[in-house]
């Protein structure tokens, strides 16, 4: 039998991710809860000894040596981010970064994200693509997969921190499964990122006929159905997370919490649920991390960890979004239950997305086809 030991992958850039349909938020939201079924019956593998570690991460001293090594600014990271998904995806695939929050002062994103997706039986590269995109739609679909699950379906309001990308995917996930929201409340910094939420709310959802700016987090809060914090921020010091409030949340609301976070002593009660997008990736973040935990990574559902160890919560009071999309759990079971759930970030989401992207591109002829080689000079 003759080998056949070439190999060739596909180079796919912002632009050809685009093509390729990164940008389908439906799509998106559909996929992610696809992956969430996976994950719930376990088939997946993540780094870390207990297979669910978000990745590993690249930080730097305060005080080096070496003159030329980065400092530790606000997200100065590099990371790398591996998983494997199994049903119909079966590909593994890793996210690597780097990150730096003074990368807007030259007018480029924060961090700068390349996916490589390859296949999970030989290893070969099947595609190297652009990643920005791909990380920003389905980070904001997975809280549309806990809005289609959790929200009221007649949602109608939505309050947003922080007027950035994770924002505007978050909006474009919670207006694909509830269709009847029509007005969004935002505070944000700056007035350059409120301009440009505002333009692109208008230009790509015509139906939410009233967009009004805050000027405080509880203003965001107060009389919306589903609120959001996108907000970027120092982290080491939980006090000055944003926090929520129980006497601001009206009954029935659903708060998705992709970034910074901390809630009052109201908001910890039993009767406000708590939902994780994946209970295992929290364990592995409590394991990593000196206590308390939310110090350090700053979302919500690491302070619900801390929450445990410190007896405040008990353990079956945490609840997974993928045992709901199951069906093995109640999803909003009233119009009047309060719902706070975590979106930590996983890379088995890159791998779901990345996989439908690349598969469209093969199917469409998007991207650059490169060489790995024909015949490896060492086998």
């Amino acid at each position: 039998m003759t080998e056949n030991t070439k190999i060739d992958f596909i180079y796919l850039s912002e632009q050809d991710m685009i093509r390729a349909g990164v940008t389908d938020m439906p799509g998106c939201v559909d996929t992610m809860e696809e992956m969430f079924g996976l994950l719930y019956h376990g088939d997946y593998r993540m780094a870390g000894a207990n297979n669910d570690s978000h990745g590993a991460m690249v930080m730097f001293p305060e005080n080096s040596p070496f003159p030329n090594m980065p400092k530790p600014t606000a997200d100065r990271r590099f990371m790398a981010m591996p998983a494997y998904l199994g049903g119909s995806f079966c590909t593994a695939g890793m996210k690597w970064y780097g990150s730096n929050i003074a990368n807007r002062e030259k007018g480029l994103p924060r961090s700068i994200l390349m996916f490589t997706l390859n296949d999970a039986d030989t290893g070969a590269p099947l595609a190297h693509m652009s990643a920005n995109l791909l990380s920003a739609y389905r980070t904001g679909a997975v809280p549309g997969v806990g809005a289609r699950h959790l929200a009221r379906k007649n949602s109608k309001v939505v309050g947003i921190l922080g007027p950035g990308v994770m924002a505007k995917t978050s909006l474009s996930a919670f207006m694909a499964v509830c269709p009847e929201i029509d007005t969004v409340k935002v505070k944000g910094r700056g007035q350059k990122s409120l301009d440009s939420f505002l333009a692109w709310v208008q230009e790509t959802f015509p139906q939410i006929t009233t967009v009004t700016v805050v000027d405080s987090i509880e203003a965001v809060v107060r009389d919306s159905d589903i609120v959001t914090y996108c907000n970027s921020g120092e982290v080491g010091d939980p006090s000055t997370y944003p926090i929520v409030k129980r006497e601001w949340v009206k009954p029935g609301t659903f708060l998705s919490m992709p970034a910074l976070c901390n809630i009052d002593a109201a908001m910890e009660e039993k009767d406000v649920r708590k939902v994780v997008d994946n209970t295992g990736l929290y364990e592995a973040w409590f394991e990593e991390l000196p206590k308390p935990a939310h110090k350090y990574v700053p979302i919500i559902g690491v302070k619900f960890m801390d929450m445990i160890s410190e007896g405040k919560m008990s353990k079956d009071e945490l609840e997974d979004i993928g045992k709901i999309v199951a069906g093995d759990a109640p999803g909003r079971q009233n119009d009047e239950e309060i719902i706070i759930m975590s979106v930590g970030g996983m890379p088995v989401e890159d791998v779901a997305w990345g996989t439908v992207v690349y598969r469209n591109a093969i199917e469409r002829g998007i991207g650059v086809k490169l060489n790995l080689w024909d015949v490896p000079v060492l086998r």
